[in-house]
């Protein structure tokens, strides 16, 4: 029997145990071996022949490799999705098809969600459960997008009675998508389906640490209908497969996420011809806690709020504001939800944290606890690694911030958060506006006027109200303001972000 312990978000602990039962069906994917790209519909090696190695963030033993592409594969790439583009099998098809199409790539991942999730489990270390539940998701991004082909409108102008003047919504050719490797399978998703709903052709270019789902979908797409050409998969590194992609000159847009510096440079990078942008970046999101909120369910939500993924989210709600006079109570009740934040192997049931995804990302991370006591902050819970095996880090919560913290201003990306206070609505307000990032928050209070006057007054792109990390799989738009992003993915905008609009004029 797999013994499941709970950690103490203080305990530095001993070596997480591996859920060896669980482990045994590991997929045939991981295991070590070089792995392919695709490219025009053919699996194929990097041209150097260089591999990246990638390696279990629970074990630190290694996986599968990935080729190591370059300017040359990119350049290939970008070349068989303008010809699947201008040759008309998927542009130019019926938009009922490209729908049909796509209910196809959310089928085949339903029936292969058990493979994907413990890929995505093995490479980045997202506790099984979490995987599982994105993969169901995820297909349901691509069935919601499938809907959208036949509903991409045009109208009609007024114009003088000898004219008649309409519009067409057009896709845009080849788009290059970049994304992060905290979730890579509904960060791709969010941009893929929308891009093939549109009619585009695709070059991915997954994240370096975390691109063996990618590998694979791009295999299971054999088995549909899509054309050769429209997806394709580059792996290599950000500086050198990415940057060859954002500059190609045969991408018409970039769908990037990543964090906000690296999106800057995309951005500079991406203007000098003028490529059409969609940049989901980065955050310090704040969860406010008011007096008359259910405090129970406010330590819940705050917990998973920055606890979630590890903390490797985005949305990762990192300032956590209390009203002063519920502050210790909150406090009190916060560290003991955070004691249930089992520290384990992603793949044991029980366990709810699992490491961080990289042994780079991890000595970032942990570097901030030194951070935050020399600012003069009070490692309340955690701020230890746990374990000597994996990258993993107890939950920690940290006390005693003021603003000013190099731990509530930058983005830290790890299972820490940061306790403040406040004491009315309109510090509340100021408190939570201050920041460089404006992508998401959460307000916890029973008031409706309360409730109303925050999501109005917080200055981020989501404000969720008694809830946390919630996604919807399609309707909802994601946006972040600020430094958090430009424009954005989800709704009906992420069509408007993937097509162009054509004016025609006749003259009668």
């Amino acid at each position: 029997m797999t013994e499941h312990v709970t950690t103490p978000a203080s305990a530095i602990g001993r070596v997480p145990p591996i859920a060896e039962a669980a482990r045994r069906d590991i997929p045939a994917f991981v295991r070590p071996g070089d792995r392919l790209m695709t490219i025009g519909g053919r699996r194929v090696p990097a041209v150097s022949g260089l591999t990246l190695a990638n390696v279990d963030p629970a074990t630190e033993e290694p996986l599968a490799s990935i080729p190591r592409g370059g300017a040359e594969d990119i350049d290939r790439a970008v070349r068989a999705a303008q010809q699947a583009f201008t040759d008309a099998s998927w542009a130019g098809i019926d938009p009922d098809e490209r729908g049909r199409i796509l209910f196809q790539i959310a089928a085949v991942i339903d029936e292969h969600a058990d493979e994907l999730a413990a890929i995505e489990s093995h490479n980045m270390g997202m506790p099984l459960m979490m995987t599982r539940h994105m993969m169901a998701g995820v297909a349901q991004i691509y069935r919601h997008y499938a809907g959208w082909p036949t509903k991409l409108y045009g109208h009609t102008v007024p114009t003088v009675g000898n004219r008649l003047g309409y519009t067409r919504k057009e896709p845009l050719g080849v788009v290059g998508l970049i994304w992060g490797w905290n979730g890579p399978m509904p960060q791709l998703a969010l941009k893929l389906a929308p891009a093939l709903a549109a009619g585009n052709t695709t070059v991915l270019k997954p994240p370096e640490w975390a691109s063996l789902t990618t590998l694979r979908l791009a295999e299971l797409l054999e088995s549909t209908d899509l054309p050769a050409g429209v997806v394709n998969v580059v792996t290599g590194t950000g500086a050198e497969a990415g940057e060859a992609l954002i500059r190609h000159p045969g991408v018409a847009k970039i769908g990037f996420t990543g964090s906000t510096a690296t999106g800057k440079h995309v951005h500079e990078v991406a203007s000098a011809d003028l490529k059409r942008l969609t940049l989901e970046l980065g955050g310090k999101s704040p969860i406010v806690i008011c007096a008359d909120a259910d405090l129970d369910a406010a330590a819940h939500g705050a917990a998973i709020g920055f606890l979630a993924g590890s903390g490797q989210a985005c949305t990762a709600g990192t300032r956590l504001f209390v009203q002063d006079s519920i502050r210790e109570e909150f406090i009190d009740r916060l560290v003991k939800v955070m004691d249930t934040f089992t520290v384990g192997d992603p793949f044991d049931p029980a366990t709810r944290m699992g490491p961080l995804a990289a042994r780079q990302h991890f000595e970032r991370v942990t570097s901030y606890f030194e951070i935050a006591a020399q600012d003069g902050a009070t490692i309340r819970a955690g701020g230890k690694r746990y374990g000597d095996r994996g990258f993993f880090v107890a939950p920690t919560l940290l006390t005693d911030v003021t603003p000013d913290m190099r731990v509530a201003k930058e983005e830290i990306f790890g299972p820490v958060g940061a306790l403040m206070s406040f004491t009315d609505l309109d510090d509340a307000i100021v408190k939570a506006n201050q920041t460089e990032y404006g992508l998401a928050a959460s307000v916890w209070t029973k008031d409706l006027s309360t409730a109303h006057r925050l999501a109005a007054e917080i200055d981020a792109g989501t404000v969720w109200v008694n809830t946390h990390h919630e996604m919807t799989s399609g309707p909802m738009p994601f946006h972040g303001f600020k430094q958090s992003g430009i424009g954005g993915e989800g709704g009906f905008e992420a069509m408007d972000a993937y097509t162009r609009t054509k004016a025609v004029l006749i003259a009668l």
